[in-house]
């Protein structure tokens, strides 16, 4: 009988020390198993967003159209995938096109010490076409997905406006080299606001016929005409 007591609580100490062990194991492989499952699915996650941000941008960089499929394509992932990440393309550029614009400070810096106002819009406006004529690509896909979409037109980068902005804020304090009173300032940027842009770009091109120089051209006539007209009209500072 003391044989047997001694034995079963031998093999009940072992058989416990053993399922303790046994188990600790487990949910110690089991749990780290999980954390570094759930970590590298993140990571993946994150890389191939990345990689669809990236071919975007990249075909961005290149002037070339931008469509979701292309995208994909140069991401090495399947359409269905892209589109699970980015519902529709408008969400796609706004990431994409994202820094890939300087700020209108840095783009303005060759004429940051012009007193001319014509001169600092003809500067802007070039500035714009230019850039839009490179990534032209991504630029009439971001038009043509957000003109049907109006609510959508918010989601567009609007270069325009930190442009025009820039080159006329030394003319709106009354102790500037050349003054508009803020109504006709207001007014001269919304007249600024049609031709410095893209779309006049691609009537010109598109509609006119016109070589992008020779529209480019056009466009910086116009606004500094537009500009010239509204600093005669306005009183001496």
């Amino acid at each position: 009988m003391a044989v047997t007591g001694a034995t079963g609580r031998t093999n009940q100490g072992a058989t416990g020390r053993t399922n303790q062990a046994g188990a600790g194991h487990t949910n110690q492989r089991g749990a780290g198993h999980t954390n570094q499952g759930g970590a590298g699915r993140t990571n993946q996650k994150a890389r191939t967003r990345k990689a669809i941000i990236d071919a975007c941008r990249e075909l961005a960089a290149s002037g070339a159209d931008v469509t979701m499929p292309q995208v994909a394509r140069l991401a090495l992932v399947s359409e269905a995938t892209a589109y699970r990440y980015f519902p529709d393309m408008v969400s796609l550029l706004q990431e994409a096109l994202d820094g890939l614009w300087p700020d209108a400070a840095q783009a303005m810096a060759p004429v940051a010490g012009s007193a001319d106002p014509a001169e600092r819009i003809a500067f802007a406006c070039e500035y714009l076409m230019r850039g839009v004529h490179a990534y032209q690509g991504s630029v009439r896909a971001m038009i043509s997905h957000t003109i049907v979409a109006p609510a959508r037109a918010a989601a567009r980068p609007g270069i325009r406006f930190g442009l025009i902005d820039y080159a006329l804020a030394p003319f709106e304090r009354a102790d500037g080299p050349a003054f508009l009173p803020p109504a006709a300032m207001a007014d001269l940027k919304q007249d600024l606001a049609i031709v410095v842009s893209a779309e006049a770009l691609f009537v010109l091109t598109d509609l006119c016929g016109l070589s992008p120089d020779d529209a480019i051209a056009s466009a910086v006539r116009t606004a500094t005409t537009l500009t010239k007209a509204a600093f005669a009209d306005s009183p001496a500072p």
